[in-house]
């Protein structure tokens, strides 16, 4: 009796295991060629996944579930999770290029003379250090890109990094989902290799405007902001959080 119980538990348990997940093909709109390494995340249950190289992927997900397509040159989308879809399986869902204007670049030559010790003063160097406050988990950065860096640093004592709280303090779901970003290694490959910060948006439901506003408030320069990639921002409002939490425990 107790091994035939088992067996059925277990047999349910493959049931809703298998219910709990989706699977599909990326294709390219125009010629319906598969697309490898398209990155898909689960926008409420933090999973991600990757297309492998028939353009098809796997992914934990429920219904009412929203997944987020994102491939470099494509534009990105979101699909809802139906329950056709978790009914009748694998589905096609369709991406579309995106056509790009390319900016002018500006290079600057530098003179080199084949001694070390004189190209070397030549090179530019860019000195944006970030430092820590000891016992307060604190921190800023230095540098020429932060020339006011010790004034942020104080004012850092006396209120620290509460635009976050404010912004994500009333919403504990979407710190939550901060912390399992950090854990879900398909979705730090995918911050990894972003620049845009759409991801990271639509992961933590705030726009533009509002990470560079934390990040400024959390002391980080502008070239940080300018030249970190979407996983280094996230651990950047991430520690910023940490930071606020440590304080207002002392």
């Amino acid at each position: 009796m107790k091994n035939s119980f088992l067996f059925f538990f277990l047999f349910l348990s493959g049931i809703v295991t298998a219910q709990d997940m989706v699977s599909g093909t990326v294709m390219n709109a125009a010629n319906d060629k598969p697309i490898e390494n398209v990155h898909i995340v689960n926008l409420n249950q933090v999973k991600g996944a990757v297309t492998n190289e028939n353009g098809e992927f796997q992914l934990q997900a429920t219904v009412n579930d929203t997944l987020y397509f994102s491939y470099l040159g494509f534009r990105s989308i979101r699909v809802r999770v139906t329950n056709d879809w978790l009914k009748y399986g694998n589905v096609k869902v369709k991406m579309t290029e995106l056509g790009f204007a390319l900016e002018e670049v500006t290079v600057n030559t530098i003179k080199l003379t084949g001694y070390l010790e004189i190209d070397a003063k030549n090179i530019p160097i860019y000195d944006n250090y970030r430092y820590s406050i000891s016992g307060l988990n604190s921190g800023y950065e230095g540098g020429d890109s932060s020339p006011n860096a010790v004034t942020k640093a104080i004012r850092s004592l006396s209120n620290p990094a509460d635009l976050v709280y404010n912004i994500f303090g009333t919403r504990p779901r979407q710190m939550k989902k901060l912390r399992q970003m950090k854990k879900d290694n398909n979705i730090r490959d995918l911050l990894r290799n972003k620049f845009d910060r759409e991801t990271l948006m639509a992961l933590l439901q705030v726009n533009r405007a509002e990470i560079d506003e934390i990040l400024n408030n959390c002391n980080y320069s502008q070239d940080f902001m300018k030249t970190a990639n979407d996983l280094q921002i996230l651990d950047a409002i991430n520690s910023c959080y940490e930071e606020y939490k440590v304080l207002q425990k002392n």
